[in-house]
């Protein structure tokens, strides 16, 4: 298999499989799995910090000797970081993130995965009649997700110019792979949620959850493209993505992880996680 079509698989099972995951779990919503996702997400975390700053980083800055080559770096992971930053602003804005609360007594920000995701609310709002806007809350929610699967795909695409691999070995493209993959999954959840509440059956929910995810590819392809272009642009596509992973890890991933199981064992799992990401790169 070429490296476009193998790469096209795997960010399609990456984005459209987690995500579509995540809507499936959101459909058949249990309080019982938040630590099972807690732990997933942690252990996703410290395997994409492994790779970001011992792998991508480095590639990016070994790409030229020049002084110039590491301000070109470090200018590149704040516009990825700041990217993925916006985008998230954007979404919890245009989905009102933090719904309104029932009463004065109830705590203004959210302590664990089903409070996160509204879960909690939901009875209330149906008999606010307000069950509409959850559904387009969900929609726009979908959207916000596919735009921001694009720079999440361009992390797995730049992964890969920069170590293409041969097959299905653990390169560090099909690390980034799997780890989004996971961070889909909570994601995906958030999608589907308002979806069904609002009254879409769960099958479609889940459907739509899942081609909300299809971009991935897009953002793989263009990172590719971007990164076997020559070594500045390489160097461009990998300092890109791991601003884009590192917000990701810290914006996203650990903040959720904590939410879903307040405990100790998440920080072991990203510990793991962290040692399993060296292997990756070193072994």
């Amino acid at each position: 298999m070429s490296t476009f079509w193998l790469i096209v698989v795997i960010t399609t099972i990456a984005g459209v499989g987690g995500t579509g995951l995540g809507g499936l779990i959101g459909a058949l919503f249990n309080r019982n799995s938040e630590k099972v996702v807690s732990l997933l997400l942690s252990f996703a975390g410290g395997v994409m910090l492994a790779v970001v700053c011992l792998d991508l980083m480095l590639d990016a800055l070994q790409q030229s000797t020049e002084v110039w080559n590491v301000f070109l770096v470090i200018a590149m992971v704040i516009v990825g970081y700041g990217v993925i930053f916006l985008l998230n602003f954007w979404i919890d804005k245009a989905t009102n993130h933090e719904v309104p609360h029932i009463d004065e007594n109830h705590p203004k920000t959210a302590d664990q995965l089903s409070e996160l995701i509204h879960s909690d609310h939901y009875e209330v709002h149906k008999q606010d009649k307000t069950t509409r806007s959850l559904f387009i809350g969900g929609i726009v929610m979908a959207l916000a997700i596919a735009l921001h699967n694009v720079p999440e795909g361009m992390v797995i695409g730049a992964s890969y110019a920069q170590d293409p691999g041969t097959g299905l070995e653990l390169t560090s493209g099909l690390a980034m792979a799997i780890v989004i993959g996971l961070h889909n999954i909570p994601e995906g959840m958030s999608v589907s949620v308002p979806l069904i509440a609002g009254g879409m059956k769960k099958t479609r929910a889940t459907v739509l959850t899942a081609l909300s995810g299809a971009p991935t590819i897009v953002g793989a392809m263009l990172g590719y493209a971007l990164g076997t272009l020559g070594s500045v642009s390489l160097a461009i596509s990998l300092s890109f993505a791991s601003g884009a992973m590192l917000y990701v890890v810290f914006g996203e991933l650990l903040p959720e992880s904590i939410l879903n199981w307040r405990s100790k064992a998440p920080a072991f799992a990203m510990l793991v996680g962290l040692l399993v990401g060296v292997m990756i790169i070193f072994i």
